[in-house]
């Protein structure tokens, strides 16, 4: 039976990690959801397989000739690419798929006829949410789709080899020990420190939003919601001086900010 796999990966935000690599190397095509960050990334993806992608919210100047949709046609599927599922702006008449990122979280839904696919983030780990990237593999005579969740759940260290979250702690802040607990390996991104799950840092991300607009000072947010002054003073920064920014367009700004020190 004929059949056409395809790889589908999203917000990889600079890092192109060799697992991810390797499983690229098995399919024919790749479709990339944006956020690539750098140009390099994508670089490195037309060096492996012929790669569609559309243009990421982080994605700036270089990234000007990257459509941020575009529909494409593989194997008698249409599939239809933007970042962010709340951008869409054509027709999806048509339409088999779907293919999105922005959230970072792997999600598989049907809609009206079309298949929604968003292949989460395989590039610098978010919080708790786990590397993830998509395979599917399109058969044409059926016109049929499956599709396989590829996790890893470990790191990539600067000199590119997997690892597992504890001996990652370690290498980033020193063996804990057996007791470790999981603050330590939230502390990664943007100065988060103790927060059980990325919902919580959701939900203080958008009561500080909130409280900004009420009109509190940053130190009244930063103790009515138990955090370092710092963590408050970044957030309203970025929520000021972004008019329109959502909860996830903070992330990623704390995310790019964190990397470039």
């Amino acid at each position: 039976m004929e059949s056409y796999r395809i790889a589908i990966i999203s917000d990889t935000h600079g890092l192109l990690r060799p697992e991810v690599k390797e499983r690229l190397k098995t399919c024919e095509r790749i479709l990339h959801g944006g956020d690539f960050d750098k140009p390099e990334i994508l670089k490195q993806l037309e060096a492996i397989r012929p790669v569609y992608a559309v243009r990421g919210n982080v994605d700036k100047s270089w990234a000007e000739d990257l459509p941020a949709e575009r529909e494409i046609t593989l194997a008698g599927f249409r599939i239809y690419m933007v970042h962010n599922r709340k951008r869409i702006t054509g027709k999806l008449s048509g339409v088999d798929i779907v293919v999105c990122g922005h959230t970072h979280q792997y999600e598989e839904r049907r809609e009206d006829g079309v298949l929604y696919l968003n292949p989460g983030s395989c590039g610098p780990k978010r919080f708790r949410l786990p590397i993830t990237m998509m395979v599917a593999t399109l058969y044409p005579a059926e016109h049929r789709i499956e599709t396989e969740r590829v996790e890893w759940g470990g790191f990539v260290t600067a000199a590119g080899k997997s690892t597992g979250e504890r001996e990652w702690a370690a290498q980033e802040h020193g063996d804990p020990g057996p007791e470790m607990g999981e603050a330590v390996l939230e502390e990664q991104s943007a100065g988060r420190r103790n927060f059980a799950s990325d919902r919580d840092m959701y939900k203080l991300i958008k009561r500080i939003m909130k409280e900004v607009r009420a009109g509190k000072t940053i130190e009244e947010i930063a103790a009515g919601n138990r955090v370092e002054k710092e963590l408050a003073e970044q957030i309203c920064r970025f929520y000021v001086t972004h008019p329109g920014v959502d909860v996830d367009g903070i992330l990623n700004r704390m995310e790019l900010h964190a990397r470039s020190k």
